[in-house]
């Protein structure tokens, strides 16, 4: 049996690759399901997974991210119209010269100005259809800045509604904005949930160690803040542990090995873990406060010392001691406008149970930490109130309950009391943290029924399945379109 080649997709995304997960898993798919060439146009940043890196029939082209910081002074609103135009062509020539001709465009909204009509202008040139995959709505977005009322924002508005008709098929990412697009766009949309790749699993303990060990220089990076795991990190650099290559660590600040043998430390810090763009859509405010909430309330049900000192804390639980609620630390991940003003200002805390520690993580690296982590905070509150935050699908596909921000939609995703818990504010988000975290890690039994949960739930989702049954019955439709069904039959 011979299978004929199904052709080529281009994959669009006017932004970092390595930050847009789902692209990279549509062009993963599209090459090893659809076994289709794809091509993947997509600004410069971050890498993305060494899956997409390494699959020989995936091409990237990567294109100048667009700054104009002098203009800025002179005139935001000719820097909007100047980029955007520049942003224009910079597409056209990628999508109409660079590629070879395609024969469907699948591209990301938002952003979509210039992308869709860039997108529908090079498909009509070379004879090829295109998708839409609506992550969001990028009026709303840019609303959250300007207010939905600005002149701008209706300009992008009439912009998205004009061009996202004009696409030969659409995906959206949940129930609520299916009907949004059926019922005020006049748009079908197919619904396809995120869901997770293979590679975000559960860890294994081995996993987990390693993983630490190469976390080890990370965390001892306090940027001069006095807390709980700059003080560990000094006991165990003292201790001869870390010394040398961290890979090669024994002791880490969660796990132990002896003799071959690892087992995590009783005493170890609960790890949390969220992941976040730093953008206006994410209060990370709220989480800054839970955080002092939780410093505080544990302490007073405990009926601890008010002047007792962090590193009296500290030597007590070194020495053994197990508290009733324990040490927290939040490991924030991502890159974002917002990240050095919240920086900022946990470096003005000063709490003696909670610590936080903001890193990037490679692609490969960041499943593995979910799967080590003990909860998950999710912050999206979506601009629309109409998409899900995938961050949450990849916390899950690793096995790891989730607090999040309630919004309209949100509970298309997080079941409460089987996969997570919702909250409104900070001390909502503060009572969750004293509730899962009571008797960490042996008996808090709320968090474990939480995380079986979890594992029962997504065990078996996975994005190829999901893919295979919503996305590639579209594109093959979008495709013999023009080609004729003939085209995407198998042969002998």
């Amino acid at each position: 049996m011979k299978i004929k080649n199904k052709g080529r997709a281009a994959v669009v995304v006017l932004g970092d690759i390595g930050r847009s997960p789902r692209m990279q898993y549509h062009a993963l798919s599209l090459a090893n399901q659809a076994r289709m060439e794809v091509d993947i146009i997509a600004n410069g940043g971050t890498d993305p997974h060494m899956a997409v890196i390494e699959n020989q029939s995936i091409h990237l082209y990567k294109m100048r991210t667009i700054h104009l910081r002098r203009l800025s002074n002179i005139s935001s609103m000719l820097v909007l119209v100047l980029k955007t135009f520049i942003q224009f062509f910079q597409l056209i020539w990628f999508l109409c010269v660079k590629i070879p001709r395609p024969d469907i465009f699948i591209v990301q909204n938002p952003p979509s100005v210039p992308t869709l009509a860039a997108v529908k202008l090079a498909s009509w040139l070379r004879s090829s259809k295109f998708v839409i995959d609506w992550h969001n709505f990028g009026y709303t977005l840019l609303g959250l800045s300007h207010g939905r009322s600005h002149p701008v924002v209706k300009i992008y508005h009439w912009f998205e509604f004009f061009f996202g008709r004009m696409a030969d098929g659409a995906l959206c990412v949940t129930k609520a904005m299916k009907h949004e697009l059926d019922q005020n766009w006049g748009i079908k949309a197919t619904v396809l949930y995120d869901q997770p790749p293979e590679f975000f699993h559960p860890t294994t303990l081995e996993e987990k160690h390693e993983l630490f060990c190469r976390l080890q220089k990370d965390l001892g990076h306090s940027h001069g803040i006095v807390d709980y795991i700059s003080l560990e990190m000094r006991g165990l650099n003292d201790s001869g542990a870390s010394k040398g290559n961290e890979s090669d660590s024994k002791d880490t600040l969660f796990s132990t090995k002896v003799d071959h043998e690892i087992c995590l430390k009783p005493n170890r810090p609960a790890l949390v873990v969220s992941s976040t763009s730093w953008t206006s859509d994410e209060d990370f405010g709220m989480l800054l406060e839970a955080a002092i909430l939780y410093d505080r309330r544990a302490a007073a049900a405990m009926k601890d010392d008010d002047l007792i000192e962090v590193e009296m804390l500290w030597k007590d639980i070194s020495n053994g001691k197990q508290y009733l609620y324990p040490r927290l630390l939040f490991i924030i991940t991502g890159k974002g406008p917002e990240r050095e003003k919240y920086e900022n200002q946990i470096k003005k805390l000063q709490l003696k149970r909670v610590a936080f520690r903001t890193m990037w993580l490679s692609a490969e690296d960041y499943p593995l930490l979910l799967g080590s982590a003990d909860l998950g905070v999710c912050l999206h509150t979506s601009s629309s109130g109409l998409d899900l935050p995938m961050k949450v699908v990849d916390m899950f596909g690793c096995g790891l309950p989730v607090c999040a921000v309630s919004f309209s939609c949100i509970e298309e995703l997080v079941k409460v009391g089987t996969n997570g818990l919702l909250f409104s504010n900070s001390s909502e988000l503060a009572d969750e943290l004293l509730l899962l975290f009571k008797g960490f890690p042996d008996n808090n039994s709320d968090l474990k029924f939480l995380r079986d949960g979890t594992l029962t739930s997504w065990s078996s989702a996975r994005w190829a399945t999901k893919w295979e049954e919503h996305a590639q019955p579209l594109i093959e439709k979008v495709i013999s379109r023009a080609r004729g069904p003939e085209s995407l039959q198998v042969k002998a």
